[in-house]
């Protein structure tokens, strides 16, 4: 499928991209969303914490947008999905997708993005889970910050708006997500807080210049996970 692309909307291409389709194994999701929830995390995490759970839509296109700070990230977000009854998509970097973790992200609805350089057939596919109303997971700092919050890459909100523009209604909802672990590096029953904020609609954003507008809703992403991060 072939989508033009406006000239305040363009993406630079990286033909080293791996492949970029992303898919859910129908054994391999639930089999590993229930270890998770139940084994892994209860496990290795003396308390878990999540607050605004019932921020997340249990319905249509949701980008959930959280900080990045350890690799536990990911297992975290997935399991405030599965209490959504939703299955998630995540975007991940080029790296992550080598050797056999990558054999397993791939499985699980992850797929590559060069942070410098994203493919225009990454981020296409990134517009085309929208529009079929997928719940899907970028990382808006673009890497793993264990210094406070990093400005937020344009990315998410370019996908965002051009899933939004493409197709009337889509109402396509953006909720920031803070994750706070008691140690710098989680450490063995270490803790864990995530605090979910409302759901940012990304329809208000529609009017006048999508450039223009997708910066807006960058800083506003930006200021909400600052709030999100400073509450007691």
């Amino acid at each position: 499928m072939h989508i033009n692309t406006p000239a305040d909307m363009a993406f630079p291409a990286d033909h080293r991209c791996l492949a970029t389709k992303s898919r859910l194994s129908p054994w391999l999701a639930p089999l590993i969303y229930a270890i998770g929830e139940k084994l892994i995390l209860p496990t290795y995490f003396r308390k878990i914490e999540i607050i605004g759970q019932e921020n997340i839509p249990r319905e249509g296109p949701v980008v959930l947008a959280p900080t990045h700070q350890a690799r536990w990230d990911a297992l975290l977000v997935g399991l405030m999905g599965k209490r959504a009854g939703r299955y998630l998509r995540f975007m991940v970097t080029a790296d992550e997708c080598l050797g056999i973790q990558g054999w397993f992200i791939r499985r699980l609805g992850g797929f590559p993005v060069h942070v410098r350089k994203p493919s225009v057939k990454t981020l296409r596919h990134g517009v085309q889970l929208l529009k079929d109303k997928e719940m899907l997971v970028i990382y808006p700092e673009g890497d793993i910050y264990k210094d406070g919050i990093h400005p937020l890459k344009p990315g998410l909100a370019r996908i965002a708006l051009r899933a939004e523009c493409s197709k009337p209604n889509l109402n396509v909802k953006i909720v920031p997500i803070s994750l706070e672990y008691s140690e710098r590096d989680p450490k063995w029953r270490s803790a864990v807080k995530a605090r979910i904020g409302k759901p940012m609609s990304v329809a208000r954003y529609k009017t006048g210049s999508i450039k223009v507008q997708s910066r807006q809703l960058t800083a506003d992403l930006q200021s909400k996970l600052h709030d999100l991060a400073e509450m007691a």
